[in-house]
């Protein structure tokens, strides 16, 4: 399965792609050094093949690169977050109790 992500800024949002076929989106905002992350969908048939994980994986490496820190309103998000504690660092430290991170490092 030939997977990739892109950005359409244009859009606010990173489009997964399973050959040239848009099979999910992580909608964004950037302001102030902050990448917003409110919603993330992967139609539904292609559930279970880490489309979804592959997709945020790329979203958090893109704010990484760009310097940027992630407030992950979307709850796939926050949970691929608890899932890989070493992208807890994108999360300002003032910010992960919102979002229920305070101990994922712990």
């Amino acid at each position: 399965m030939d997977t990739t992500v892109v950005d359409v800024p244009e859009r606010g949002r990173f489009e997964v792609l399973v050959g040239e076929r848009v099979v999910g989106l992580a909608s964004y905002h950037v302001d102030n050094g902050q990448m917003t992350l409110p919603h993330t969908e992967v139609d539904p048939s292609m559930g279970g093949k880490g489309i979804g994980k592959t997709l945020v994986a790329a979203v958090l490496d893109a704010a990484r690169e760009r310097g940027l820190t992630v407030l992950p309103y979307c709850s796939f998000v926050r949970h691929y977050i608890q899932q890989h504690p070493d992208q807890l660092d994108l999360v300002a430290d003032d910010d992960r109790p919102h979002f229920g991170l305070e101990t994922v490092d712990r």
